[in-house]
């Protein structure tokens, strides 16, 4: 004997934002395979090119764990992307920095980053589009900047590379 669940009064937000999430990130996926990139190496790669970032910060960053983080950067090395250098001002810790290999493998990808964005972006009515993306920035720069603490922290999904 099944029983119906109870009504929502608001619409499961969480679900929605996962699921888009799952797709965007399989869309994203797929594109970046034309330049031989991925979603998580695109964004190492990218914010290491911001200036002087630890593998640590660049992982907290991504949202990647230390070990994923370990296996990024070791294929970005194997590839000619990136290279470890010391800090100079920390002697524990590694700073990551872009080759022009992969800075160009950034410029590329981000023109695809981009072109899937629009692709998304353009299924909603034009007047939509920015509030949209204004809405969600401001989400995600305010409440949900920074994951509640909790006892039992939720672990991110692990998705698998060919």
């Amino acid at each position: 004997m099944s029983t119906p669940p109870p009504a929502r009064a608001v619409r499961d937000l969480t679900g929605m934002l996962v699921h888009a999430a799952h797709v965007m990130n399989t869309r994203l996926s797929a594109a970046l395979a034309e330049v031989d990139s991925s979603p998580r190496a695109h964004c190492v790669l990218l914010h290491a090119m911001e200036g002087e970032q630890t593998q640590a910060r660049l992982a907290e960053i991504a949202g990647l764990d230390k070990t994923t983080m370990v296996v990024t950067v070791d294929e970005l090395e194997r590839e000619g992307l990136a290279e470890r250098h010391p800090s100079s001002t920390d002697r524990r810790a590694r700073i990551i920095q872009v080759t022009p290999a992969g800075a160009e493998k950034v410029r590329r990808g981000a023109e695809i980053v981009d072109r899937v964005h629009a692709e998304v972006l353009d299924f909603l009515p034009e007047g939509e589009r920015q509030a949209f993306v204004g809405a969600l920035t401001r989400l995600t720069e305010g409440e949900l900047a920074r994951a509640a603490e909790s006892d039992k922290p939720v672990r991110r999904r692990r998705t698998t590379q060919k």
